[in-house]
């Protein structure tokens, strides 16, 4: 009706060949648009006159629609002084439907609870507490191979709230360290340009910790230039020393590290060995550690396959990466660290992963490790269990395979589901997994630090995503889908004609994996309506995240994207 309205208006238009339209027009175009039929069903509801929604009536739409309990005059006393646009309405405490209709589709009626826009959980947890936003290879902003590296993919990443940036430093000219994809033909930038661009940046979305992953394939020497323009660029952001003299028992918490850059890289002996070297001691100085106990994890032959298929080049390409070719034991290799590098390192040593079991004997707690994602999924199915005890105690870091040239990613809420902190995409990538992201990182304010559940963080805890026992809080969800409002038409949509479906999708543990469709509306993208209601049962909700996904039906090959959105499944506010 709104669509056939539009085009009988146009029709009029042209042909009285004016190029003007009246004020009353306008109201008509308006209302026609802006006035639905399920917000004047709603207001009807509650408005005895159909014209006025006195302050009694519009708090018992509160209490009854948007299920508000407490404080129910003073919201709706805000929503009148806040919404109503006609001044005599608003001192006699009304709502018009005009300015209901304002507040219905404003951010207060926003699916996202108003609590979790702002940080509202406990931040004095240690880091290994976390969920960490974190993003891999994050100078590309195209493909692994050709594309180009540039400081604008640090700067995108930090302004959507990623905590972790990762940084490949190769030996350059001049003596001036570059970052780029060793081995390919992706351009390179220098590494002070990058460090400068971190400092800008780094806080403008969050003022929780950065932490810096240096993947270093640099010379002792330009790992000394790496090391004085962390410190003369980041100055007193750059975390140089702990931050109390006491032994370090376990980490800090992202409260008591505000403001502060991280360099998480490969470190020579323990914390309080470094801790009482003078800068004039460790300059020109280096120490060694054997590849074959502490090669940097990237290089790891299963997961970062080769970049190019003949078995010579293939042999000659792992040689270069400090590794030895697929199937052959790693020889045991010597890395020299720079020690003003090794010496800027304090509560994010990279420790290569052996086993669950020598981390458990071994680690300290400001050792981190790496995990290729086709080993951590191997893990995930076999070791459920070691797995979560290992993320109880460690920050563990998962990144894509080698083989993902075009910069694809992998679901990453196999990894959330046992507890793995640093969960790293690439950021450049749209699709599910990047959408997942976004929408788990919108909690807590947008800060990058999500506090893990209780049952990922205690360390009597026995809860595998598999055996979820009595650990997850039961939840029964409905959803009624109502309608949607002006949809664009899909890329591949061949005629102006969409016929809308919606998909609501849940991820979380296996058990609550599942995905419901509603009916196809047809021919209608400007006002299509549903009224359909969804049920989902979760046993894990703390780990579960809801993607509403619109598809255009009319596509022959599949059903077609048209715009989703997703977020945490505890922060979608009731009503």
């Amino acid at each position: 009706d709104h669509f056939d309205f539009i085009l009988s208006f146009q029709k009029t238009v042209e042909k009285q060949k004016v190029h003007t339209i009246t004020i009353e027009d306008f109201r008509a175009i308006y209302r026609t648009l802006v006035h639905r039929p399920e917000f004047q069903e709603l207001f009807r509801a509650y408005a005895p006159n159909n014209k006025i929604l006195a302050n009694l009536e519009l708090m018992e739409f509160l209490r009854k629609e948007q299920h508000e309990t407490d404080a129910c005059e003073m919201i709706a006393l805000e929503i009148i002084l806040k919404y109503e646009p006609v001044e005599e309405v608003k001192k006699r405490r009304q709502l018009s439907f005009e300015g209901f209709i304002r507040y219905m589709s404003s951010e207060d009626c926003s699916i996202l609870k108003r609590a979790h826009k702002t940080i509202y959980q406990d931040m004095n947890h240690p880091l290994c507490d976390y969920f960490i936003s974190s993003s891999h290879n994050t100078y590309l902003i195209s493909d692994q191979l050709i594309g180009p590296s540039h400081i604008d993919g640090y700067i995108s990443a930090l302004v959507k709230g990623c905590r972790c940036l990762e940084i490949d430093c190769w030996d350059g000219s001049n003596n001036e360290p570059v970052v780029y994809h060793g081995h390919t033909l992706t351009s390179k930038i220098t590494f002070k340009s990058v460090i400068k661009a971190i400092d800008e940046y780094a806080f403008s979305a969050s003022d929780y910790p950065v932490v810096l992953s240096l993947e270093n394939h640099c010379s002792p020497k330009q790992q000394e230039v790496m090391a004085e323009s962390l410190c003369e660029i980041l100055g007193e952001k750059l975390l140089s020393s702990t931050i109390s003299d006491e032994v370090v028992t376990q980490l800090p918490s992202p409260e008591a590290l505000k403001f502060k850059i991280l360099i998480k890289n490969k470190k020579i002996g323990t914390l309080e060995e470094g801790m009482f070297r003078t800068e004039d001691e460790s300059r020109g100085e280096t120490g060694e550690i054997s590849d074959f106990e502490d090669m940097s994890d990237e290089d790891e032959t299963d997961d970062k396959a080769p970049l190019y298929t003949s078995r010579d080049s293939t042999k000659r390409k792992s040689e270069l990466r400090g590794s030895a070719p697929p199937r052959k034991k790693a020889k045991v290799k010597k890395i020299k660290i720079a020690l003003m590098l090794s010496d800027l390192v304090i509560y994010t040593k990279s420790s290569k992963f052996v086993s669950f079991e020598h981390s458990l004997a071994n680690q300290k707690c400001y050792e981190n490790n790496s995990i290729g994602e086709a080993r951590a999924r191997k893990f995930v199915k076999h070791a459920a269990q070691e797995f979560v005890s290992h993320t109880l105690r460690f920050i563990t870091r998962i990144y894509p395979k080698g083989t993902r040239t075009s910069s694809s990613n992998y679901n990453p809420q196999e990894f959330w589901n046992v507890g793995c902190q640093m969960v790293a995409l690439n950021f450049q990538t749209p699709g599910i997994p990047m959408e997942l992201q976004n929408g788990k990182f919108l909690d807590n304010g947008g800060c990058g630090y999500i506090l893990k559940p209780e049952f990922l963080r205690n360390r009597n805890s026995l809860f595998t995503p598999h055996n979820v026992g009595t650990y997850g809080k039961q939840l029964s969800l409905s959803i009624r889908l109502i309608s949607a409002h002006q949809l664009p038409p899909a890329n591949l949509s061949k005629t102006s004609k969409t016929d809308p479906l919606v998909q609501i999708e849940i991820y979380g543990v296996p058990q609550d994996q599942t995905k419901k469709k509603s009916s196809v509306v047809k021919s209608n993208a400007l006002s299509p309506r549903w009224d359909e209601v969804f049920t989902f049962s979760l046993q894990v909700p703390e780990l579960a995240l809801i993607r509403f996904c619109v598809k255009d039906d009319s596509c022959l090959v599949a059903n077609e994207f048209i715009g989703q959105y997703t977020l945490p499944v505890l922060s979608m506010s009731k009503g």
